[in-house]
């Protein structure tokens, strides 16, 4: 295992660079210092470098010593709106912004790997390194497609990966065909009128039809889907009110909606289309529904998922290299690439326990060299592939 052992030589060195990140953490479209910093070190190296690929994207081109196959890596930089609660040394230094999904490793674990194949230059064919912007639900892959990453940047295949705190250390799982949830946002803005709360009878409460129309909302999954395809429709946000004795004018609410196909995600808009307005008619207020897509279903080539998992077993032995069953309702914008470039997405188990996105989400710094390796893997043995 050459790149696992070459690469644990400078884990120390990952580990740095990482806690740098977590500890200066960006949202994103504005991750200015860490695509500062990522372009610098590509630099050093010796790796091609082109900035401003979707707004704050880096991209990172490396030769081989000879023909072959090119070969995309991507990994996403940007952190999460939420404050930090774990009390370590390196903790965020930016109120209100932390790394609570272990973009910092990501963006680290390809970082390694590009040093490594520039070192070593002992491979075939292109390493093309994606450094995306956004990922958490502003569009970062859509920004970089639409400013030609793949016309600018042709690949063969393209990889990325996730780290995992509820499995194993080093434990790599690859789900082939669809693996993760397509996903749409949602705000619904009612428009009542307000009262004194003592007298509700002038009203029209947007409050209690908000609540009238959470609850009906649920029903659109339980009995509009079909129950063997697997949905989520969740109100995640309810706004509405500023004194205890007003009726206001106005509610929102908003939240998500997950599906595996798209007709689902259709299903579900027009049903929620209908039923506000159904409320605004029994009700006699305005109802407005903005609804867009936020990702793709996403979807791992079956042949490019065998190869990756190859890959993986390489790097931490057969058995913990796994074809994955289950659909994950979470939702990835390495979609949007996949749907382009056949590849594969893959999670990286690590020892962290906490979930994430919670405000105590630790990645472990262990999982660095392993996610690292497994981007060189990929790179030495598909780049010959014929």
């Amino acid at each position: 295992m050459p790149a696992l052992e070459r690469i644990a030589a400078f884990a120390d060195d990952l580990t740095a660079i990482r806690r740098d990140f977590h500890a200066h953490p960006e949202i994103g479209f504005q991750e200015h210092r860490t695509s500062d910093s990522v372009a610098a070190r590509l630099t050093e190296w010796g790796v091609e470098v082109t900035r401003g690929i979707g707004g704050t994207g880096v991209v990172g081109v490396l030769h081989g010593n000879r023909p072959g196959r090119r070969i995309g890596l991507r990994a996403d930089m940007d952190a999460l709106p939420m404050q930090e609660m774990t009390n370590l040394p390196y903790a965020s230094q930016t109120p209100g912004v932390f790394h609570g999904c272990g973009h910092d490793g990501h963006t680290t674990m390809l970082l390694g790997a590009a040093r490594y194949l520039a070192e070593t230059r002992d491979f075939a064919g292109t390493a093309v390194f994606i450094f995306q912007p956004a990922e958490e639900g502003l569009g970062g892959a859509r920004a970089m497609i639409r400013d030609g990453l793949f016309e600018k940047f042709p690949c063969d295949e393209i990889y990325g990966m996730h780290n995992a705190p509820d499995h194993a250390l080093g434990q790599i799982g690859v789900k082939p065909g669809a693996a993760m949830a397509g996903a749409d946002f949602f705000d619904i803005d009612i428009r009542g009128r307000g009262s004194h709360g003592a007298n509700p009878q002038f009203s029209k409460d947007p409050v209690v039809i908000g609540a009238g129309l959470v609850k009906e909302l649920q029903g659109i999954v339980a009995r509009n889907v079909t129950p063997t395809h697997a949905a989520v429709l969740s109100v995640t946000k309810f706004n509405a009110g500023s004194a205890y004795n007003v009726i206001p004018d106005t509610a929102r609410l908003s939240g998500t909606v997950r599906y595996f196909d798209p007709a689902d995600g259709a299903l579900i808009a027009e049903r929620m289309r209908a039923i506000c307005a159904g409320f605004a008619t029994a009700h006699d207020c305005e109802i407005d529904i903005n609804l867009w897509n936020v990702f793709d279903v996403l979807v791992n080539d079956p042949a490019r998922s065998a190869d990756m998992l190859a890959c993986a077993a390489d790097i931490v032995g057969a058995d913990s290299a796994t074809e994955k069953t289950e659909l994950q309702m979470g939702s990835e914008d390495m979609a949007d690439m996949l749907r382009i470039i056949p590849g594969a997405y893959c999670t990286v188990g690590h020892g962290g326990g906490v979930p994430l996105h919670n405000p105590g989400f630790i990645l472990d710094d262990a999982i660095l060299p392993v996610g690292a390796s497994l981007y060189a893997r990929l790179v030495e043995v598909r780049g010959a592939a014929q």
